[in-house]
């Protein structure tokens, strides 16, 4: 049986991968008085005089809402979000296996915008957190936006940030593994949607001169005009050198390919064109832009995609758990850059400099010290940032 149908089997026998447990006992009368009439209206009273209280008195202080309106599940695209609600389950399933934090999965019935942002703002008194979920390009960016300006508890789209916090990590310790230092790298990303365009963004926070983004049209110039806005804005930010034609063109001396597209778009000869040392992030899902072992043979130093029976397989899951667990802790108000910067450098900190090698550049997703770690980072990088003190690489040690 392969693993799809496995996955179905179990998906019957589970009926649903998470449930609601009781932290209260309810077994006498008394139990009962306390945990709900005549006692819970005392709770209720102070948190209607203090709505602060809402994260003592209840869970709210360790509950995330995963949402999600189905328009970009996986690689399945525009499912809708009822087919869309094994995999926010299971995403579910992920934050309290990793860090410890409740999470509850929320299908929208909408692709209006508006009427999004309306649903969840109306919800959100519920939560200590949000975490959007397989939203599609370019409603994704107005949506975060919209809820960032409303809300204020951390508001997290992970298909964009936690992809951009996971690659960074990635990149941090593949950079030393080949001797070189992250500003002085090129770096090209195949694919400008929602993952592509926030990797570009948050590795110019980290430090990248030289970013390089591609879509299907070619490589993005700030001399072209775009529909998008998103598009607008990285063309201003990044093709310093006002590089021209596509892929191949873009490739040829770079350091570093990133790949959030298509199967079988890098080649042998586009690796054989870029600089010593190529390090190359294939992380089209099931199928990579390149699979491995042709990377390695034209020449890759070093090669990551996002699956689990290759080395260095950079994903997700490394970041959104810590991320909302440190913020949680502290009961921050948004997940900043700062926060971002932290988490991706304790991710890279969890493997010790001299372990790093090129088949071994970020740490498993089954690890879950990281979540730890990185909530440790996080937390701190919030306390700082109210303090008025930037985020310094060596924090994360």
């Amino acid at each position: 049986m392969d693993t799809k149908q496995e996955a179905l089997k179990k998906h019957y026998e589970w009926r649903g991968k998470i449930e609601v447990v009781s932290r209260a006992p309810i077994n006498t009368r008394e139990d009962l008085s306390l945990a709900y009439t005549p006692g819970v209206a005392e709770p209720c009273l102070q948190i209607q005089k203090d709505p602060e209280l809402s994260y003592d008195l209840t869970r709210r202080a360790n509950l995330v809402a995963v949402i999600t309106d189905g328009t970009a599940v996986l690689g399945l695209g525009d499912i809708g979000g009822l087919a869309g609600m094994p995999v926010m389950e299971g995403k579910c399933c992920l934050f309290k296996e990793f860090a410890g934090v409740d999470a509850f999965p929320l299908c929208v019935k909408s692709k209006d915008v508006d009427e999004i942002v309306r649903t969840v703002e109306l919800i959100s008194d519920s939560f200590g957190g949000i975490n959007l979920e397989d939203i599609a390009a370019p409603r994704c960016f107005e949506i975060e936006k919209k809820l960032k300006e409303r809300l204020d508890i951390p508001v997290f789209h992970d298909d964009q940030h936690g992809t951009a916090v996971v690659v960074a990590s990635a990149l941090i310790n593949a950079a030393k593994c080949a001797g070189k230092e992250i500003k002085d790298l090129t770096v090209v990303i195949n694919g400008a949607g929602a993952a592509g365009i926030a990797i570009g963004s948050f590795l110019l926070s980290l430090g990248i001169k030289d970013l390089i983004m591609v879509d299907l049209c070619g490589i993005i110039n700030r001399e072209d005009k775009y529909e998008n806005p998103a598009h607008s804005e990285i063309s201003q930010r990044s093709n310093v050198n006002i590089k021209k034609g596509g892929l191949k063109e873009a490739v040829k001396g770079a350091d570093v390919l990133i790949g959030v597209s298509k199967p079988g778009l890098f080649t042998g000869e586009m690796i054989k064109s870029m600089a010593d040392k190529p390090i190359i992030f294939a992380m089209a899902n099931p199928v990579p832009e390149i699979m491995p072992y042709i990377a390695k043979e034209s020449g890759a130093y070093i090669v990551g995609t996002g699956r689990s029976d290759f080395p260095n397989q950079i994903n997700n899951v490394l970041v959104f758990p810590g991320i909302f667990k440190g913020a949680l802790s502290v009961r921050a108000k948004e997940i900043t850059e700062n926060m971002k910067l932290a988490a991706a450098y304790a991710i890279a900190s969890v493997i010790p400099d001299n372990e790093i090698n090129p088949e071994n550049i970020i740490a498993s997703p089954l690890n879950k010290n990281v979540a730890e770690s990185v909530a440790r980072a996080v937390a701190k990088a919030w306390e700082n940032e109210k303090k008025g003190i930037a985020f310094q690489s060596d924090d994360s040690n």
